[in-house]
């Protein structure tokens, strides 16, 4: 029996882990057979050639590598992550809570492209993944909603305003900005389920936002 894929996805800033792993510990608590996972997979080898694009090696803009090469990149941690750490939880039906997933490359790799193109990219990307690789499909996907300003704002504090910890993503202020827009076009046509996550130019409170991801979720699920 396989399991349910649950991901949690959004910009750089935009809470992703915090929810992630909240939704993961409310799941468990439940009692259901859950398993957390986070991408890149960064304590595996599998994350190597991410991490070399992410820390500037292949170009210092996210626009030198493009779309279609840097989420091959990606494609392959999954994989190994897949095949390595959680296949085995999720074909024995565990809830799968993903801290992102396929759905990052969706977000960050689609306004890499024209706007024409992205629909045919978009196609490619969960041909590639879910039909070609085999990994699973996502059975849900929570996109949290942070205006780039905000989700900017975050970043420093979590880096307490080292710029230079920042990667390529993080440091490229109007790469955010357009991946926002990709995003919420990717979310439309994909069918995910959008919270909105601040109030005009504060972000909500990490327990509300929580409590409208479980809402969702529960109804997801069952």
């Amino acid at each position: 029996m396989r399991g349910r894929l649950i991901v949690i996805e959004g910009l750089d800033g935009s809470g992703k882990q915090t929810q992630s792993e909240r939704l993961y510990s409310y799941l468990k608590n439940g009692e259901r057979l859950v398993k957390y996972v986070s991408f890149p997979n960064y304590d595996s080898s599998s994350s190597a050639l991410v991490k070399m694009y992410l820390s500037g090696k292949f170009g210092s803009r996210p626009g030198d590598v493009g779309a279609y090469a840097a989420s091959l990149l990606y494609t392959v941690d999954r994989f190994a992550s897949f095949k390595t750490s959680w296949g085995e939880y999720y074909e024995n039906g565990a809830v799968i809570v993903a801290n992102r997933y396929t759905t990052s490359n969706a977000v960050h790799q689609t306004c890499k492209l024209p706007e024409e193109e992205w629909d045919a990219y978009l196609d490619w990307l969960y041909d590639l993944e879910f039909n070609k690789v085999g990994l699973p499909k996502p059975d849900a996907v929570v996109y949290l909603d942070m205006p780039s300003s905000v989700s900017s704002r975050l970043i420093s504090k979590r880096y307490s305003g080292d710029e230079d910890r920042r990667d390529i993503h993080e440091k490229d202020r109007r790469f955010l900005e357009i991946s926002r827009v990709s995003a919420l076009y990717a979310a439309e046509r994909l069918g995910w389920h959008v919270i909105d996550c601040a109030d005009g130019r504060e972000p909500l409170p990490v327990d509300e936002i929580h409590k409208k991801i479980v809402e969702y979720i529960e109804k997801a699920i069952d």
